[in-house]
């Protein structure tokens, strides 16, 4: 998917208003004060980082991709935006009140080192927020379950961390966090401006070898159809856990 496309999904995903409540409900986990120092891990266009400048946060957004900075930057001017890399973050020990990373962590070699790296750079009583998909648990309505569970397990092992979400919350406690807690959102979507998400299933397991090139077509035309009638059905369960540094 190109960078424009991805963009215009992403944005298209941020506007929903079950995403809405996900991050405004991380922003409840985080317990934002004014003046709090908080980093924003994968920040993509930087939405999360605007919103919780607008509550009376100090947030700083980093995303490994450079473009995404760039578009960041230029769409909340005056708002600080850094390339970083997650299990490289470019602060001081105990620096930081609080720490969130939305929809990262399954693009990650190693989720736990990204995690110590949470906690070197939270100050004591500093706290963490992880929101993230399990891409196993993707639910589509279909004609042919059979295929589309297929699909769906393709396309979850072509992803670096699949089940890095449901793992979220021992990854705190093997770090020793605190007061660590789990909970779950399912964000129902069945608006056709979804459909390259569902499509993106297909073309995942069509490339890892696990569908042919005619069971993959067939059921994305399947799919097309069903957004072109009001009929398409994504539900995605998002794993929230948040912990405090002792």
């Amino acid at each position: 998917m190109s960078n424009p496309t991805l963009i215009a999904l992403l944005d298209r995903v941020d506007r929903h208003p079950g995403q809405e409540a996900l991050r405004a409900r991380s922003y409840e986990l985080l317990r934002l004060a004014a003046g709090s120092r908080v980093v924003d891990v994968g920040c993509g266009a930087g939405l999360a980082v605007a919103e919780m400048a607008a509550l009376g946060a100090e947030p700083i957004g980093l995303d490994v991709d450079g473009q995404m900075i760039g578009l960041a930057r230029s769409r909340h001017p005056g708002l600080e935006f850094r390339q970083a890399d997650a299990c490289d973050l470019p602060f001081g020990d105990g620096e930081l009140d609080g720490y969130r990373a939305d929809k990262v962590y399954h693009g990650l070699a190693d989720p736990a080192r990204a995690v110590a790296e949470a906690r070197r750079v939270l100050a004591p009583g500093g706290r963490i927020v992880l929101v993230g998909q399990d891409w196993d648990t993707f639910v589509i309505d279909s004609d042919d379950a059979a295929l589309t569970r297929v699909m769906v397990r393709a396309r979850a092992d072509a992803v670096p961390s699949p089940h890095v979400a449901r793992r979220h919350r021992n990854l705190l406690l093997d770090e020793g966090f605190a007061d660590v807690t789990a909970e779950v959102r399912t964000g129902v979507f069945t608006d056709g401006s979804l459909l390259p998400v569902v499509t993106g299933v297909a073309e995942g397991a069509y490339a890892a070898g696990a569908v042919t090139r005619r069971q993959a077509d067939d059921w994305i035309a399947e799919q097309t159809g069903r957004a072109r009638r009001g009929r398409l059905f994504l539900a995605v369960p998002m794993f929230l856990a948040a912990a405090r540094r002792p």
